[in-house]
C-alpha cells in the first residue's frame, strides 16, 4: 500500500485530520487497531470550542451538529452554598461553547469519509512506525493473518496515551511530563433530561460533581470518587443519591433520574510529551498529551494539533514549503500547556484532595487556599473573565 499520509488511529483527531486533508486532495490511509464499533463505544467528552466548531464545518462535518448541538453562552460554578454564572459570551465578546457529544463527532467523520471512499483499515494488529527519521517512512501491520506494508511521506500518531506513536520516539529525545491526581471521576450516561440548561460544576465537602448533558434529552453525570472504587460498588441508585447531596438543593429536588446507559471511573492526569515531532512523524492529541477534564480541554487541545498539522501539511503539497515541518512541536505545545495549565488549576480549585499533601502542601492550608482562589476569580468580573477566555479556548495560532 502506499498513501501521502499515514494517519495511526481512527478517532476522532485521526478521522477529522484524514477528512480535512482529503478537502485539499492530499491521500491518506487511516490504520486503527480495533474494530469502527469499538472506537464509536467510547463514552468521551461533549463541549467543544470555537476553533473547533468551525475546524468541523471546514471538513465539511457540521450538518448534523449545527442541527442538534446546543449552544451554551455559559457556565456555573456551585460552591458555599452559592452559584456563580461564568457568561462566556458577555466575558469573552461573544464566545461560546458548543454541546455536541464526541461520539456524535465521530459518527459523523465516519460516515463522511465512508462517503468519499477514502481507506481506514480497521483491526490492524502489531502496528509499526519505521525509519520516520527519514523522507520515506512506512508502516507495518498485520491484517486478516497477512503482513502488509504501507509506504508514506508522512505519518500522524493520533493513537492515544497507549498507542505506538509516542513509542517510536526514543527515551533519550523525549521529555515526558506527568501529573497522576489521587481520585477519579465515576461518569454515569442517562436518557433523562440535564439537571440544569447549562453545566455546573460543583465543589462540596463530599467531593467534586459535575452536572453536564449531551442532548436535551441525554444528561451526563460525574462524581469524584477515590482510585480505590469499582464500578461495582456504585448502583444507579447510589450515585444518583450521592449526585442529590453534591448538586445545589434546588437542582437535586427537580432533577430526572433513571436507568444508566453507561459507568465508569477514569483516572485523572496531566501529561505531556515533548517533543511532538519526530522526523516526519507527528504526535496528536492523546498520544502526546492528556489533561484531567475539569477545563473540558482534551478534545479541544486534540484538535488545534490537527488544526496546525492540516496546514503544514496544506502548504507542503500545494506550495512545496518544507521549512514550516519544523514549527509543530513549537506551535501546538505552546496552545497545550494552556490547556494543561488551565485544566490543573481548575482541578485544584473545584476537588477535595482529601488528606493528601499537594505540591509540598499539607492538605488544610491547600484547601484553605483553593478556597481563596475560587473566591477570588469569582467575585469580580475581571476574574471572571480570566475564566471564561480559558474556557472558550484561545484562538488557533497561524504557521508563520
Amino acid at each position: 500500500m502506499k498513501t501521502q499520509v499515514a494517519i495511526i488511529g481512527a478517532g476522532p483527531s485521526g478521522l477529522l485530520l484524514g477528512q480535512l486533508l482529503a478537502k485539499q486532495g492530499i491521500d491518506n490511509i487511516i490504520v486503527e487497531r480495533v474494530s469502527g464499533e469499538y472506537v464509536l463505544g467510547r463514552i468521551r467528552a461533549g463541549v467543544l470550542e470555537q476553533g473547533m466548531v468551525e475546524l468541523l464545518h471546514e471538513a465539511g462535518v457540521s450538518e448534523r451538529m449545527d442541527r442538534e448541538g446546543e449552544v451554551h453562552t455559559g457556565v456555573e460554578l456551585a460552591f458555599n452554598d452559592k452559584r456563580v454564572r461564568i457568561a462566556l459570551d458577555e466575558l469573552t465578546g461573544g464566545d461560546t461553547v458548543m454541546v455536541y457529544g464526541q461520539t456524535e463527532v465521530t459518527r459523523d467523520l465516519m460516515e463522511a469519509r465512508q462517503a468519499s471512499g477514502q481507506t481506514t483499515v480497521y483491526e490492524a494488529s502489531n502496528v509499526q512506525l519505521n525509519d520516520v527519521k527519514t523522507d520515506a517512512p512506512y508502516v507495518t501491520f498485520e491484517k486478516d493473518g497477512e503482513s502488509v506494508r504501507l509506504d508514506c511521506e508522512f505519518i500522524a500518531g493520533c493513537d492515544g496515551f497507549h498507542g505506538v506513536s509516542r513509542k517510536t520516539i526514543p527515551d533519550d529525545v523525549k521529555t515526558e511530563h506527568e501529573r497522576v491526581y489521587p481520585f477519579g471521576w465515576l461518569g454515569l450516561l442517562s436518557d433523562t433530561k440535564p439537571a440544569h440548561d447549562e453545566l455546573i460544576y460543583c465543589k462540596t465537602d463530599r467531593g467534586f460533581a459535575l452536572a453536564s448533558m449531551r442532548s436535551a434529552t441525554r444528561s451526563r453525570y460525574y462524581l469524584q470518587v477515590p482510585l480505590t472504587d469499582k464500578i461495582e460498588q456504585w448502583s444507579d441508585d447510589a450515585f444518583w443519591s450521592e449526585l442529590k447531596r453534591r448538586l445545589p438543593t434546588d437542582v437535586a429536588a427537580s432533577m430526572e433520574t433513571g436507568p444508566s446507559i453507561e459507568k465508569s471511573i477514569a483516572p485523572l492526569r496531566s501529561f505531556v510529551c515533548e517533543p511532538m515531532q519526530y522526523g516526519n512523524m507527528f504526535l496528536v492529541g492523546d498520544a502526546a498529551h492528556i489533561v484531567p477534564p475539569t477545563g473540558a480541554k482534551g478534545l479541544n487541545l486534540a484538535a488545534s494539533d490537527v488544526a496546525t498539522l492540516y496546514k503544514i501539511l496544506t502548504r507542503v503539497y500545494q506550495d512545496g514549503d518544507r521549512d514550516c515541518i519544523n514549527q509543530y512541536s513549537e506551535v501546538c505545545l505552546r496552545r497545550v500547556w494552556h490547556g494543561e495549565r488551565f485544566s490543573w488549576w481548575m482541578t485544584n480549585m473545584m476537588h477535595d484532595f482529601g488528606d493528601v499533601e499537594v505540591n509540598g502542601t499539607d492538605s488544610q492550608t491547600f484547601s484553605r487556599f483553593m478556597e481563596s482562589e475560587l473566591n477570588f476569580y469569582t467575585d469580580n468580573e475581571e476574574g471572571r473573565r480570566v475564566i471564561a477566555m480559558q474556557y472558550v479556548g484561545l484562538p488557533y495560532e497561524q504557521i508563520k
